[in-house]
């Protein structure tokens, strides 16, 4: 059995006891939380797919910790023009473990 659901503007297909990182949610950790936004379900061979979401379809998640992505550089130069920028960004994530998936 697997869902496919959206978080943070991106979809995700999970099974019960994945582990994924998704962007940062303002939950904290160790709490669960039900994920409401199910736009697919196959159980049993039988696939349901929503318009947009499957209604009365949960995903029941616990948030196991937050923490930032490794840093990815952003570097912008013009030869023989001296001009160099340098930027690096780290995206906050957090982490969840998927409990179960009520359809």
């Amino acid at each position: 059995m697997y869902a496919v659901i959206e978080t943070g503007g991106k979809q995700y297909r999970v099974q019960e006891g994945d582990v994924i990182n998704v962007e940062k949610l303002s939950v904290i950790e160790g709490q669960t939380l039900d994920i409401n936004k199910v736009l697919l379900i196959e159980k049993n061979g039988t696939v349901t797919v929503g318009t947009p979401v499957v209604e009365g379809a949960t995903v029941v998640v616990k948030v196991i910790e937050h923490g930032k992505a490794d840093k990815v550089i952003a570097f912008r130069y013009k030869s023989k023009k001296h001009v160099r920028v340098k930027k690096g960004h780290r995206q906050p994530y957090t982490k969840l473990s998927i409990e179960t998936i009520k359809a």
